[in-house]
């Protein structure tokens, strides 16, 4: 499932994660928008940041890629 995280420019550890399984980001005309890809209305903007206050976005979901899983280290 997708999730980002919006790190703040001026609040400092008080940063958001937006998790949502149809969302994308897009950074336009200085927002940041996150859209929820949805049927009935498409590109709706479900959340927005002035990009003057995010520092950066950083997508922190786990991809999983089964080719290239390997197997946990064995101890000896």
């Amino acid at each position: 499932m997708p999730a980002y995280l919006v790190v703040h420019a001026e609040r400092r550890g008080d940063d958001t994660v937006v998790e949502d399984p149809e969302l994308t980001v897009e950074f336009v005309d200085g927002w940041v928008l996150f859209k929820d890809r949805d049927l009935v209305q498409p590109n709706r903007v479900a959340l927005a940041f002035p990009a003057a206050q995010v520092l950066r976005v950083e997508r922190v979901d786990e991809q999983q890629d089964p080719a290239r899983q390997e197997p946990a280290p064995q101890k000896e």
